[in-house]
């Protein structure tokens, strides 16, 4: 595979690491590509907090001078670090004046620590909201609209990914961080199981619903990450191939789905017809009942987690914290245990509920953006899949979702319909 210099930023990390890896291009290179690209683009997406250009071009300097045999899947390819997990050689500040001008960490996060191991190039850390928790965050853009929303608290990762300013990024979600900035960017955006990739050094919001995740902009980079985190160890059986004809594809809408605006009724029902004229069965599946109080149950125990989570922040100094997180913190009118206590056991029920739901059907679509709050506090798998444009040009994403621990089911069904929405346009 032959590459101009000048085109190197447009690798996918797949295909950037087997180049690297077998010397046809340099770390060197192609970290100095995706710089020039920073350099050009950045100024107006301002996905990037930090990005120090000699710590970038000393780790590629670095990964060159190893020998074949040591070179590991991930060898010489730039990921971006959302702001809240720390890193050894960076600084991390959680888009917080209380930590402003904190120095670096004594030692990576454990997700970093993994990327890093197998040979990837640290690239910077990427906007966030203030600790992850807030709606406003800082300059960051949507790449596709300078004008527009890159969404969520994960904003800076997926808009480097989309930008490709660099291949793969990693971000969080505690509602719905990672597949809204994907759907609103235009790339993937990968939530795997609740707790098969671990938040050891990673600013806490919600323990029960915090989940580390990947931005890419091709489903086999999401793959290249599952299988480096070890999520594909959790696969129940072997997978076989899946083609759209014959597969039993189940379209839900969710409970929230009167919040859905022109775009995604649009998106919603062109996947409907491709799908069909693809030779999917369909079926139209609404949930029972009780899967309408997930979002009010998940408010719930995210309150709480997250007033546990911020009262040390308060206590240091709570001047420098955004007011929302002080009224959070000093809020007296809590819910009673017996209501905290209703929440936690009607989402644990719904959990193993919509375990079996899932189980019938070879893929699972539901909306993006504001819908997948529910997927989080559920503890399932959750992609967002790239493919359709609303209005002003802006990228719409659906998502496949799954049951607990059918990660890479999820894969391998977002990388079927990935193909026949992305063939339409």
């Amino acid at each position: 595979m032959a590459v101009s210099k000048s085109e190197l930023f447009k690798l996918s990390a797949t295909q950037a690491a087997d180049l690297i890896r077998r010397d046809h291009i340099s770390a060197q290179d192609y970290a100095q590509a995706l710089l020039d690209r920073v350099r050009y683009r950045d100024p107006q997406v301002r996905a990037w907090v930090y990005l120090d250009e000699n710590v970038i071009l000393d780790q590629a300097k670095r990964l060159d001078s190893l020998p074949v045999e040591k070179r590991g899947p991930l060898h010489g390819v730039a990921v971006g670090i959302k702001d809240i997990f720390l890193t050894k050689d960076m600084p991390t500040c959680y888009y917080s004046r209380l930590h402003a001008h904190d120095g670096n960490a004594a030692a990576d996060s454990a997700a970093v620590a993994i990327l890093r191991s197998a040979g990837a190039i640290i690239f910077g850390k990427t906007a966030t909201t203030e600790f992850a928790s807030m709606t406003e965050g800082g300059p960051c853009t949507n790449p596709n609209n300078p004008k527009h929303t890159p969404a969520g608290s994960s904003s800076g990762s997926a808009a480097a990914v989309a930008d490709y300013q660099v291949p793969l990024s990693i971000g969080t979600q505690t509602g719905g961080s990672i597949v809204r900035p994907g759907s609103f960017n235009g790339c993937y955006g990968f939530k795997p199981t609740w707790g098969t990739v671990s938040t050891e050094g990673v600013g806490r919001f919600s323990i029960s619903a915090d989940t580390p995740g990947f931005y890419t902009r091709t489903v086999e980079d999401v793959e290249l990450l599952a299988r480096l985190f070890r999520i594909d160890s959790l696969m129940t059986a072997p997978l076989r191939p899946l083609n759209i004809a014959g597969a039993k594809v189940a379209f839900i809408k969710t409970h929230v789905w009167p919040n859905a605006g022109p775009g995604t009724h649009r998106a919603w029902d062109l996947a409907h017809r491709l799908i069909e004229d693809h030779g999917g069965k369909i079926e139209d599946v609404e949930l029972p009942e009780a899967f309408s109080r997930c979002s009010e149950w998940r408010e719930t125990v995210v309150i709480q987690e997250a007033r546990a989570a911020f009262l040390s922040k308060y206590c240091e100094d709570k001047s420098k914290l955004h007011v929302d997180i002080v009224s959070l913190v000093e809020n007296e009118d809590l819910l009673s245990a017996k209501e905290v206590l209703e929440a936690h056991d009607g989402i644990a029920r719904l959990r193993s509920e919509w375990d079996q739901i899932a189980r019938n059907y070879d893929i699972i679509i539901a909306p993006s953006a504001a819908f997948c709050s529910m997927w989080t506090i559920l503890h399932v798998p959750a992609m967002n899949v790239p493919g359709f444009k609303g209005a002003c040009g802006l990228p719409i994403g659906l998502t496949v979702v799954g049951s607990r621990y059918s990660d890479m089911e999820v894969l391998q069904g977002g990388k079927a319909i990935g193909a026949v929405f992305n063939k339409s346009q």
